[in-house]
């Protein structure tokens, strides 16, 4: 059985080489926006899944295979805080996180073919940061860190260092709920090695 990420992220694609689950990447593009009223639960989810479809409609291989979509968010106050743009966007983001406590959801779907059975979920994680001073924030946002991550920040990297605690799955906040993710894929049928 073949498992494939559809996901171009690198963080999601080293926790599972990291836990020795083999696999291959085929990144899907779809659209993601949020739509009018949806919770960011039912979004990263939705996401999830049309990640996991849109790889699968397009993948014509014989034998059973697995495809694993996800998508991760970042929440404070009820504002979802994507991937910021530009260095200004990220500086403004994490001006909103710094001293405060926020959820990180990541919303993951993977889905067993030919036979389309699928399994979905969202996994969230509560995360604290430190009072960053205005220097601290600009530094960070200077080693362009910050551009391609939710919600400004990687806490496997150079943000860890102001990260006191987090409440929840730690890969949760990197990318990929791995013990959730696992527990489907087993579910799914995936060989226990």
């Amino acid at each position: 059985m073949k498992l494939i990420l559809a996901s171009a992220s690198p963080r999601r694609a080293e926790i599972l080489i990291a836990a020795g689950i083999q696999f291959e990447v085929r990144a899907s593009k779809i659209d993601e926006s949020r739509l009018t009223g949806e919770s960011p639960e039912a979004m990263v989810e939705r996401l999830a899944r049309a990640k996991a479809e849109a790889v699968a409609r397009g993948d014509h291989s014989d034998g059973p295979r697995i495809i694993l979509g996800a998508d991760t968010v970042v929440v404070v106050d009820g504002e979802i805080l994507g991937k910021p743009g530009n260095a200004a966007t990220a500086r403004q983001m994490l001006l909103k996180l710094r001293g405060r406590e926020h959820c990180v959801i990541t919303g993951f779907a993977l889905m067993r073919t030919p036979e389309n059975q699928i399994r979905f979920g969202h996994e969230t994680t509560r995360v604290w940061f430190s009072s960053m001073t205005d220097a601290e924030v600009d530094g960070y946002v200077a080693t362009d860190e910050p551009l391609d991550k939710a919600g400004a920040y990687a806490i496997q990297g150079i943000a860890g260092r102001y990260i006191p605690r987090i409440e929840g799955c730690y890969f949760n906040v990197v990318g990929l709920p791995l013990a959730r993710v696992w527990q489907a894929l087993t579910d799914l049928g995936w060989p226990i090695t």
